[in-house]
């Protein structure tokens, strides 16, 4: 505790009397009045006259003879003079009831006195200065009248008291020897004034137990906790700051009472712990070093305070594991999981933001993750093909060129559905390997049957990469596809939009410069093709647009960009040297 508890108790230290000796008493006064009702015979003066003007609700313990008190009072005579008193020189009386360091009658007015109580004492010469008095000070046979106030009480015997008015009900750990905790604390004396406040720095006291950096009777009283009890530590002087005090706002001799409770607890010892709150019964694959994650999570701190939500983002965290792109914790703690698994990976601060912090998270903080596996993959993953149904007479192979009509239901990895051309009532139809789709899915529908069922898993980079769709596919997210080839049409040899069924007639360009002037209008052109497509002479490739199809064959035989074909440009393709380009 910031100047208090954190630090060592400085030695003994007292009130400033010692022995009250008639000739050395100048300004005594006050002590603790025991249980002892008023009592003696007040008029006449000869007796011990005790009045209980203020006796607090709850009184956990009264003076004995031998306890160490600590009060203020005023003295004075009958009259009403007065002769001294504790509050004019700003501390308190310091004092063991019951072993003649007091005049007789002060001895026996604080027996029985609880700390806040108020007595008046009448006390009579025999009982006091008797017949000589103190020169100067108090005359001869005086009575004397106390106005006292118990501030503080204790015994050398006595110990550490703990008072626990919270314990939660799951305590997994408790505070030992060597252990580091994060506590906050309200610190009172004894009389319930407060000398200080975790609560009002707004900043929790961090410290190792058992190991010195406390006042001993802090150290034995945090010994045993649970994260979240809450209890009243009472410490004696002995077991505090002593007889000097801490020189600051703590006076020497007092009593301390501590209302903490406990936040935080690790040792420099503790390594991650992982609590598994949910394993799917079918786990063919565990996350490794190198692999990418994509999960959810709630971040806590031992008390159960949210720091951070990736779910408050709608979106999930995701990394690399085993690479030093997240803490060392959550690098430890990621390794081994599956799609779907749920964990709790607590974090000691050595393994995650140090005693620096971050942000929301303090300095010296145990970290606990509450996290959900949507999905994981490798770098050097490719697309995963598992069939479900092949036909016994699948002769016929898919391959590139083909135009292939297919139902397929699109999910995460986590089972999320994403699309479904079951939903839509129709088909989805792609030529296979013309970038209509996503590259993994090009290579997850080669070599398939018509009827065959099959699902494909495809990798980010084969799939919507980092970006993904937005409002549609996760960035980064493994696509899982359930897939039904429904139809095939088989496509042309790769690098031909247009082939002929038969024999190629020798006077192909005048048949299709229909009016004889030496070139062909891209009208003429597709005209010429579409006949042959209608007649069964020529097939068009399968799945594209005939208007673009033929724009782009007449494009490649207009060499000069005119918007005129002559006999001279027109070439079919085995008739040129190889083109990476669409032709007759």
């Amino acid at each position: 505790m910031a100047g208090r508890a954190a630090v060592r108790r400085r030695g003994p230290g007292c009130g400033s009397l010692l022995l009250l000796l008639p000739a050395l008493l100048e300004s005594w006064a006050a002590c603790q009045a025991p249980p002892v009702p008023a009592a003696g015979t007040p008029p006449d003066g000869t007796e011990l006259g005790v009045e209980r003007r203020f006796v607090p609700e709850s009184c956990p313990r009264a003076v004995r003879p031998g306890d160490f008190v600590r009060y203020h009072y005023l003295g004075s005579f009958p009259d009403g003079t007065r002769f001294d008193s504790s509050y004019d020189r700003g501390s308190t009386f310091n004092v063991f009831v019951g072993k003649g360091q007091l005049i007789a009658g002060m001895d026996q007015a604080l027996v029985g006195m609880c700390v806040n109580e108020r007595r008046f004492v009448k006390i009579p010469p025999k009982l006091a200065y008797g017949s000589e008095g103190v020169p100067g000070v108090i005359p001869p046979n005086a009575v004397l009248h106390f106005d006292v106030l118990l501030i503080d009480l204790w015994n050398s015997e006595d110990e550490v008291q703990i008072q626990t008015y919270f314990k939660p009900e799951k305590c997994p750990r408790t505070v030992q020897v060597s252990d580091f905790v994060r506590y906050h604390y309200n610190g009172t004396f004894l009389d319930g004034t407060l000398f200080d406040s975790s609560h009002n720095r707004m900043r929790t006291y961090d410290t190792y137990v058992g190991i010195g950096w406390l006042i001993p009777g802090m150290d034995q009283g945090l010994l045993g906790m649970c994260v979240g009890e809450k209890r009243i530590i009472t410490i004696p002087p002995f077991l505090a700051y002593g007889e000097d005090g801490d020189g600051k706002e703590i006076p020497g001799q007092a009593s301390l009472v501590f209302d903490v409770v406990l936040l935080d607890l690790h040792n420099p010892k503790d390594g991650i712990a992982i609590e598994n709150q949910l394993v799917p019964e079918s786990c063919e694959r565990r996350s490794q070093t190198g692999d990418f994650l994509r999960y959810h999570y709630n971040g806590t701190l031992l008390d159960g305070t949210l720091f951070d939500s990736s779910y408050s983002r709608n979106r999930t965290y995701d990394t690399y594991v085993g690479k030093g792109y997240v803490i060392a914790g959550m690098d430890e703690g990621l390794l081994g999981v599956c799609t779907g698994e749920k964990r709790r990976i607590i974090i000691p601060p050595h393994l995650g933001y140090g005693e620096e912090g971050r942000g929301k998270i303090p300095g010296s903080a145990v970290l606990v993750f509450d996290i959900h596996v949507v999905d994981f993959h490798n770098p050097s993953d490719s697309v995963s093909i598992t069939v479900h149904y092949k036909p016994s007479n699948c002769t016929v192979l898919s391959k590139k060129g083909d135009y292939l009509k297919y139902h397929y239901n699109a999910s995460l990895l986590d089972g999320t559905l994403l699309d479904s051309t079951h939903s839509l009532g129709k088909t989805y139809n792609i030529v296979l390997g013309s970038g209509q789709v996503v590259l993994g899915m090009d290579m997850g529908l080669q070599d398939m049957c018509v009827g065959e069922r099959r699902t494909v898993v495809i990798p980010p980079h084969l799939g919507y990469g980092e970006d993904g769709v937005e409002g549609e596919v996760p960035g980064s997210a493994v696509l899982v596809f359930d897939i039904e080839l429904l139809e095939l049409v088989s496509g042309l040899p790769e690098g031909y939009m247009f082939v002929w069924n038969g024999e190629v007639s020798p006077n192909l360009f005048e048949e299709i410069d229909q009016n004889h002037d030496g070139e062909v209008l891209l009208e003429e052109f597709s005209e010429y093709i579409q006949t042959q497509v209608d007649t069964g002479k020529g097939k068009l490739a399968p799945g594209f647009d005939f208007e673009k199809i033929v724009k782009n064959m007449f494009t490649n035989q207009d060499r000069d960009g005119n918007g005129k074909v002559t006999a001279e440009e027109f070439k079919l393709k085995d008739q040129e040297a190889r083109e990476e380009h669409d032709e007759l």
